[in-house]
């Protein structure tokens, strides 16, 4: 996946979000409807982010190992 397709898709997860924040459930007629949960949309953007970061850093995340030394 391309570094644009993953910031297409963080887009329509923070669009969903918006839309689940302004009205989490609606009513025509006489039916509701109930939007997908908040929580789960929530971690789907930071699970997308971090996609993002690591295609943004040439597809490897950083790590640092620290080495406690008593000396």
């Amino acid at each position: 996946m391309t570094i644009a397709e993953i910031q297409a898709r963080l887009n329509r997860y923070i669009e969903a979000e918006t839309a689940i924040l302004k009205n989490q459930s609606y009513t025509i007629g006489t039916r509701t409807y109930t939007r997908t949960h908040l929580r789960w949309v929530q971690a789907e953007i930071r699970k997308i982010q971090m996609e993002l970061e690591t295609a943004s850093s040439g597809g490897t995340m950083r790590t640092r190992r620290i080495l406690f030394r008593d000396d």
